[in-house]
């Protein structure tokens, strides 16, 4: 019979019923195990019955053995703990993750457009190495079917090689069978050859009538020579090229639709706010903060109503001490206009704050103080989604019908500096959660782990550092080294 730690089981009897990530720990303290649950309580108790251990497989048995310790962190919602889990695992590898996880991955389609004679193949992982991908598709056979139906409808080569030549050709009959253009004996020119990559790769991305009827052609014919787990296979690829077509315009039509909309909003709000012309560029500064720690503050722009991503921007809260949302709010927005003034920057037709009246009053005194009164600047207050503006004379709130496109772009805006804050905590979160592995160690203060931290700038670097590496940081001796490289790395339970 399994026996657990007091601390676990300690743990046990707070676990809330709320959204989360857990942490489960060995004897030496290190993280073997991160999961989400839409409910803590009930996920997490989940692994300490007796029925889940007399059922499990022996990889599952040997995590539930090795639990010593565990920790949790309570979120808004399962979403946010599936991107908090997927991060803490990125930054931590847990060594059951690895061995828990299902290693099948679904297959890709891969180019890499720089190579001399470009060829398509099926893979299963997504690299960052100048290629291009698409998929993953839903089954190997439709992906099988895509790979040849381009190779033969384009022409593409299939061979190895990087650059096939005239011995290749030698004992390669892919230009009889495979329909192969054979750009390794010349018979279509180089140029000719990367225009035939091209027109596959615009298939692939949706470009896809012509090829359809005679993809249809060759499903009927599979059919009738009764090779039917081809025709299957070719009817999957067919149903998923006609999906994307469907897809693609309806996003044309979606897109365009929202750039209308976004278009009357802000002719809503030049009229509303009574302003020379639309406010065509609007920049929302949002707060984010738990219980006053590790405050941030999020800038997004929107440009014609669009979100423009390439200009937004994270600040971290130098100043202010405890949650104080106006006067970090007066802090970013300090920050953001005078370096934008020293700069000569474009300024933006409208600034908008994440708050009432009392975040307004904070961003506008700010503004007052660096010489920009004429720059307009309202709060959009959640309660009832109300735009506050103009402090000084204590002009009413304007409020809007459910229906108007001015709130939907305040409120997209509003959103989506919401989201931006939230992400950049939650990695400050993770880094800090990072930085407690170092707070139990003896002889490690306060002082000591920021001169450690500083040094090798964060402990994911710390921990790949080697003994002696860690022994030439300032005030850190052989000894003190030999026992932090051991925290860091402890021995496998056994």
């Amino acid at each position: 019979m399994i026996r657990f730690s007091d601390k676990v089981k300690a743990k046990l009897a707070g676990l809330p019923d709320r959204p989360g990530v857990y942490l489960m720990r060995n004897r030496q303290g290190k993280i073997i195990y991160i999961g989400k649950a839409a409910s803590l309580r009930s996920r997490v108790s989940s692994y300490f019955r007796r029925s889940t251990f007399a059922k499990a497989d022996p990889k599952l048995r040997g995590l539930i053995r090795s639990i010593d310790d565990l920790d949790f962190v309570v979120l808004k919602s399962e979403a946010e703990a599936t991107l908090t889990e997927s991060r803490l695992i990125k930054d931590y590898h847990p060594r059951y993750n690895v061995l828990l996880r299902d290693d099948k991955r679904f297959l890709l389609l891969r180019v890499n457009p720089n190579d001399p004679f470009p060829r398509f193949d099926a893979v299963r992982l997504r690299k960052d190495d100048g290629a291009r991908y698409w998929g993953p598709y839903a089954s190997s056979a439709a992906a099988w079917a895509s790979l040849e139906f381009i190779e033969k409808q384009f022409g593409l080569r299939r061979c190895s090689p990087r650059v096939p030549g005239p011995e290749d050709h030698k004992h390669c009959l892919n230009d009889i069978v495979r329909f192969c253009s054979a750009p390794c004996v010349g018979k279509v020119t180089p140029e000719a050859y990367r225009g035939r990559v091209e027109a596959a790769c615009a298939f692939l991305d949706g470009d896809r009538r012509e090829p359809l009827e005679e993809l249809r052609r060759q499903m009927a014919a599979a059919a009738a020579e009764m090779r039917f787990e081809k025709a299957a296979a070719l009817r999957d690829m067919y149903l998923l090229l006609l999906k994307g077509i469907r897809e693609k315009a309806r996003g044309r039509k979606s897109l365009q639709m929202k750039r209308e909309e976004a278009h009357r909003g802000l002719a809503e709000l030049q009229q509303r706010l009574g302003m020379d012309r639309r406010p065509e560029v609007i920049e929302c500064y949002d707060i984010s903060n738990i219980s006053g720690t590790l405050s941030v503050a999020s800038r997004v722009v929107s440009v014609g109503g669009v979100p423009a991503p390439a200009r937004y921007r994270m600040y971290r809260i130098k100043t202010v001490e405890g949650a104080d949302d106006p006067a970090s709010m007066a802090e970013v927005i300090r920050r953001r206009f005078g370096r934008a003034l020293a700069e000569k920057e474009a300024l933006p037709d409208l600034v908008l704050v994440d708050g009432g009246i009392t975040q307004l009053r904070a961003a506008r005194a700010e503004l007052d103080a660096l010489g920009l009164e004429t720059l307009r600047a309202a709060g959009i207050a959640k309660q009832f989604e109300e735009l506050v503006h103009d402090p000084a004379n204590e002009q009413a709130p304007l409020r809007f019908s459910a229906d108007s496109p001015a709130l939907r772009v305040l409120q997209q805006i509003r959103d989506e500096a919401h989201r931006f804050a939230l992400t950049y905590h939650r990695k400050l979160r993770a880094q800090k959660i990072q930085e407690s592995m170092l707070d139990d160690l003896p002889g490690i203060g306060a002082k000591r782990k920021a001169r450690l931290l500083a040094h090798f700038g964060s402990v994911a670097r710390l921990r790949k550092a080697a003994a002696e590496e860690i022994a030439s940081a300032p005030d850190i001796g052989p000894k003190t080294a030999a026992m932090i490289h051991a925290a860091l790395h402890p021995s496998p339970p056994v």
